[in-house]
Order: C-alpha cells, then structure tokens, then sequence
C-alpha cells in the first residue's frame, strides 16, 4: 500500500477509461481516470519548466475547474507544495500569503496577471495563469509538455499541501499538511463513510479549502468513485444532479437553501448520503431536513491543522447537535483549558485530538506551532466541547466566543439550539458584549425564515423556561441574513464589531 499520496488516489485508475470528473454547466466535459493522469503529467512537467523543484510551494489562486484539480495532482505527482488561495483575495490580501510561503511559481487567472506581476518579481517567483476554459499561459504551457512523467518519490513526512488558517486571533498561519495525514484522513473516511467506486459526489464545494479538496476530492478519488463538478453552488443544478449522483457533501447553508427547493423531495430517493460540515449545523435544519426528505444529515467535525476528527456514524444514530464519535485514527479527549488536565465524561472544556491526521506545525512559526501542542503531543483545537457517555462529540463553539457574565459561562451554541428550534427562526448567533456591570452580556442576532416577523419578546417568553436566567439574551437584534464566510461559518467577530458599541 502506496505511502505517496498520488500514487494512492491516481495510480490504480490511471489507465483506466472510466469517467473521473464531468461538469453539467455551460459546456458539458467528462474526464477519465486516464486523462486526468496525463494532464496532471503534462501540468508537473510544466511546473518544472518555471523552475520548480520538489519541495518547492506552488501557489494557486484560480476559480474552480477541472483543470484546477489536475494542477492539485500535478503538484502531488511532481513533489511540489500546492497552496491554494481564495479567488476573492485582494491583491493587498494576498501579499502576506505569497511572501509568506515563498513560492517557486505563482498561478492565477489571466485577469489577475497586471495585479500580481510586482509581487511576483519582488519574491522572484515566476507567474503565469490558468482559466478553465482553455485560456492562460500555463494551460498553453501544460499543452505543449509530453504526457510521460515519473512521479516524484516522496516520504510519509515531506509536505504536500499548506493551507492558510483564517486568522481571527492575528494574521493567518500556514498549516503544514504531509502526504500522511491527507491518506491517512481519507482512508478512514473512505472507510466510515463506505465509499466505493460505484459513488458519485456532487461537488459544489470550493477547492481552496480543506472541505472542498481534501475530503470531497481526496476520498472520491482514492474510493475509485466519480464526479460531477459544479463551479459553486446552486440549488437548481445540484437538484437535478440528484438522480445521477449518491452523495452530496456540503456546509449547512447548502442544505437550507435545498429545503426551499420545489424539487427536493422528488430528488433524493436516489441520494444514499448527505454530509455537512464546515460550520455548525442546527438541530433545527436537521430536523428540517430529515421531515422533508426522511434523510438524516450526517454531520462531522474537522479542522484545517488535523483534516477530520470524528464523523456522526453511517450506520447508526446521528444525532443532532452531535459531530459523532472519532474517527477509527484519531483520538479525542477534553481537558481544562488551562491546565490541561482531562476532564470526565460530560464535562465541557477544551477539545484536544491526536492522530496520523495531525499537522506538525504552522510554516515557519516555531513558537506558534509549540504553543499549539500540549507536551505530550496531543493538539489544542480552541473548540469547546464534551464527550457523552456514548463517546459523541459535543461542540459549544471557539474558546474564544465563550461568553462570561457574572462569572458564569455561557456557550454559544446552547443558546443557539433553544432560538434556532422557535417557529419563525432560520438560524441564529449569539454573542457577548462588553458589560461594565457583568464583564459581557448575552446578544441573540437572529434571521427570521423568510416571510416571518419576530417579535423580541415572544422570543424571550420562550427562551424563559428553557434556558438559566444568566443565559437569556439581554438584546435580540434581527437581520436579514447572518453573515457568512466563503465557508458557511458565521462571522462572529463582525457581529461583535457591528453591535459591541450599541
């Protein structure tokens, strides 16, 4: 069994010619198991002609396509570190990943060139660009390459792939991710989730993040199983892709914009499993979900620095408001957060995992990446959580949302389940505000469903005899929408920074 990471997810199917990936927008295109191992030899090529060698990290900053996957393949197969980036990046965004990570070669779409070249020159990287519509240099480049290419031989250990941290608590950290923490994650989840070869995913997913790359690509592929690819996410495409497909991984914004969708119950008789992750996803939209469809979302808990912990089980309960137990390679435990001392079943504190999918550390951050571990190498998450006595997960949410009135602690996501579960709420955020009196009070942001008028106190008469006096929101605000990242995750610190002087 292979330990490179291409050889593992490609080499079996290289020959074969059974499709791979097909797109359903625009121009329709199919791609074999055999074809998308040549371009990615043509792609790895390539990269060696800019000046690229193993080791060397390759940044990407292109809108999603097929050939965005190949040029990910292209760098596990040449040895290089493949550091994608969000498209919607600004120039000025930008410049702390490039100058942090040093890439050999730069590649972004033909529209970005005139922005990026300064940079580019200054670092001494070569750029060139790619546009999955058979435009750019490098696609041009890649074109003109022969097919045949020996892949690199590389260890368990040597990097594969860094990808950047959101940076709520200072500027983004690359996360260093070896070639055997993305297998080994896959294979467990290749695993639990009873991937095989007679699977399609629906990929509506970005591939800059972990969610859309490593677990969406990196399973399909390494089970043998198909694609169909949509460049984003749109309720009509994914609906009519239902009766062809088997499984549909997603973030919870996916799924409640699904259960507006005429067409939802007629599609996913032909569905066997939908995955959520990504940002927390409601007891409420689970039940939602399952009264429409008779499906159960399955729901599972992962990070950039470790790929996935634990997963709610295929066969068996999957219990709402729970991420399940850990996966079969990872171990999880809760501990005082400031001590480190593990706690006893049912206790909440801070979340701690330990696992071949384990980063070894943040690129070149010596003092982050030891502050990150405990002493006996188990990694600090910042998530809180418990464990229940059946071995579930339980997550109250970041260390850092934890709100403490009065000397009392409140966790978000308790509150979060009591509002989301009133008629009317389609979802909802709650955080603290500075209070001179109690330190912090508890602020309920809340969206209504669509149609609906909330009122603040029928929310309160409701929340009154389900949660402790100290927990009940001192304001409720209501918007429209909570506003999210490219994720699905609701943007706290925003909110805080719209409401903390109101």
């Amino acid at each position: 069994m292979s330990n490179h990471l291409y050889d593992a997810l490609v080499d079996p199917h290289r020959e074969s010619e059974e499709i791979l990936l097909r797109t359903v927008e625009k121009e329709p295109r199919t791609f074999t198991w055999d074809q998308m191992h040549r371009m990615a030899g043509r792609m790895a090529r390539a990269l060696q002609r800019l000046g690229a060698r193993p080791g060397d990290r390759i940044t990407v900053q292109v809108h999603k396509s097929p050939e965005t996957l190949a040029l990910y393949l292209a760098c596990l197969r040449g040895g290089f570190v493949f550091q994608p980036l969000n498209p919607a990046y600004t120039t000025t965004e930008l410049e702390h990943f490039v100058t942090d990570a040093d890439p050999a070669v730069i590649i972004c779409d033909p529209d970005r060139k005139a922005d990026l070249e300064p940079l580019a020159a200054r670092i001494g990287a070569r750029l060139s660009t790619l546009r999955g519509d058979w435009k750019g240099s490098f696609f041009m480049l890649q074109m003109v390459q022969p097919e045949t290419f020996e892949t690199v031989e590389r260890r368990p250990e040597d990097p594969a792939a860094i990808l950047y941290t959101s940076g709520t608590t200072g500027r983004p950290k690359g996360a260093v991710l070896t070639h055997s923490n993305l297998l080994s994650n896959a294979r467990d989840l290749v695993s639990v989730w009873d991937f095989t070869a007679d699977d399609v995913l629906i990929h509506a997913l970005p591939v800059y993040h972990a969610h859309g790359l490593f677990v969406a690509c990196n399973v399909t592929m390494l089970a043998g199983a198909s694609m169909i690819w949509l460049e984003k996410f749109d309720a009509d495409a994914v609906v009519k892709a239902m009766p062809e497909a088997s499984v549909l991984m997603g973030v919870p914004t996916f799924y409640a914009r699904l259960l507006e969708h005429r067409g939802l119950k007629r599609a996913t008789p032909d569905m066997r499993l939908f995955i959520s992750g990504s940002a927390p996803l409601s007891p409420a939209l689970h039940a939602r979900f399952r009264e429409k469809t008779g499906h159960a979302i399955l729901e599972r808990y992962g990070l950039t620095e470790t790929g996935m912990n634990a997963s709610n089980p295929l066969d068996g309960e999957r219990r709402p408001g729970s991420v399940g137990p850990a996966l079969p390679s990872t171990e999880i435990r809760i501990t005082d957060p400031d001590g480190g001392t593990v706690l006893p079943t049912g206790e909440t504190g801070m979340i701690e995992v330990r696992g071949p999918n384990v980063f070894p550390g943040y690129w070149k951050r010596e003092k982050e990446t030891e502050e990150a571990f405990r002493k006996d190498g188990w990694f600090v998450t910042g998530d809180l959580g418990h464990l229940d006595a059946d071995g579930y997960l339980h997550i109250s949410g970041r260390a850092r949302d934890l709100i403490i009135t009065g000397g009392l602690n409140v966790y978000p996501a308790e509150v979060e389940a009591v509002i989301d579960a009133v008629p009317g709420v389609a979802e909802s955020a709650v955080i603290g505000l500075p209070d001179p009196e109690w330190g912090e009070t508890v602020c309920a942001v809340i969206a209504p469903q669509p149609g609906r008028r909330l009122k603040e106190d029928d929310i309160l008469a409701t929340l009154e005899n389900r949660l402790a006096r100290f927990k009940l929101p001192c304001r409720i605000v209501f918007m429209e929408a909570l506003p999210r990242n490219t994720m699905g995750k609701v943007m706290k610190d925003e909110l805080r920074r719209l409401y903390g002087n109101g």
